[in-house]
């Protein structure tokens, strides 16, 4: 049950990230005047991704609040973390996205459509996961993860302020995000891109929801989960290979899902394409920035997805410099890679 759940999940981010174009980098390249798609100053994108993230907090804490859930046992929020690490492993992850041109979810649904690239970068993203996890880079990223360890009695803002409501707490940054994502004219104009940002950020909630109620064994608890794709992407790739004795796991069901949605979007809106490389510098490009997003993501706990949207919207403070080292990364990336480019 709680597979089939994930799977329909997946799909329903697949279809909506596919029609809605949703991608934080798209939205950075457009606000830093980058994509001639757009008008300069206009950044559509990027407020869909703060309005996701909005609806992320605003539903996910109003759980939270109703005593649905507790976000203080999801998995990805966690009282002791090493400071350096995760912002250094968000760094990695941000220059790999600038270079692959798309995070793993991105790629995901690129490839759906028949994106070929994406296909690359989803590999190596993989094979960079899997070094980190369990591979020859594994005595690295344990060094880094022991670098500036901090501890804190909670991992999560409501936990310090029990005596007020979750969902107000998220209400104050939440606002800011809205004010942002619709006092501007860029989103507005275009009714499917708020309408795909409105339904991923509802999907965390439902993510977080879904790991807490189906499936659960009360004598051992799953942590709790949501939307994240560099230890899903990387669990699929390895069941391809060993799947005999292995049974499905959440990240298959994930993957799957959102490559179904995605494909099934890609043959409504009749986008679907074969599309390859142009020239073997932007193939080690994929690949170069595929094994850094692999590699930074498990660093950093999650991606552009997992902890941009998924972990903020449990207000974790190990979020907080995953998303910070994403956002430096990339930023910097673009300022300096792609206008030469």
């Amino acid at each position: 049950m709680l597979l089939w759940s994930v799977f329909l999940l997946g799909v329903a981010f697949g279809v909506a990230a596919r029609l809605g174009r949703f991608c934080l980098l798209r939205g950075l390249r457009q606000q830093m005047g980058l994509d001639a798609e757009v008008a300069p100053g206009q950044a559509p994108a990027l407020q869909g991704f703060a309005l996701a993230l909005a609806v992320a907090l605003l539903t996910s804490q109003g759980l939270q609040t109703l005593g649905l859930v507790d976000l203080g046992q999801a998995a990805i929020a966690r009282p002791s973390f090493s400071m350096a690490g995760v912002l250094f492993g968000g760094l990695l992850f941000g220059i790999g996205m600038v270079l692959a041109r798309a995070c793993g979810a991105r790629s995901l649904v690129l490839l759906a459509g028949g994106n070929l690239r994406s296909l690359v970068t989803i590999v190596f993203l993989a094979l960079g996961a899997q070094l980190a996890m369990t591979g020859v880079l594994t005595p690295l990223r344990l060094w880094l993860q022991a670098l500036a360890p901090i501890t804190l009695a909670h991992s999560t803002l409501p936990a310090y302020l029990p005596e007020m409501s979750a969902w107000l707490i998220a209400l104050v940054p939440a606002l800011a995000l809205l004010a942002y994502a619709l006092l501007r004219p860029g989103l507005r104009q275009s009714p499917l891109q708020w309408g795909s940002a409105l339904l991923i950020g509802l999907l965390v909630a439902a993510g977080w929801w879904l790991s807490a109620h189906i499936g659960v064994d009360e004598f051992e608890p799953a942590r709790l989960s949501s939307l994240s794709f560099i230890g899903p992407i990387a669990e699929t790739l390895l069941y391809l290979q060993l799947s005999v004795g292995r049974e499905p796991g959440i990240g298959l069901a994930l993957t799957t899902g959102v490559l179904a949605g995605a494909f099934l979007a890609a043959l409504g809106s009749r986008t679907t394409r074969w599309e390859g490389f142009d020239s073997t510098g932007r193939l080690a490009a994929s690949a170069g920035g595929g094994l850094l997003m692999g590699f930074g993501g498990v660093l950093a706990a999650g991606c552009s997805i997992g902890q941009g949207l998924t972990g903020l919207s449990t207000l974790s403070f190990a979020s907080l410099p995953a998303v910070a080292g994403i956002l430096l990364g990339a930023i910097l990336t673009l300022a300096l890679y792609c206008r030469r480019t």
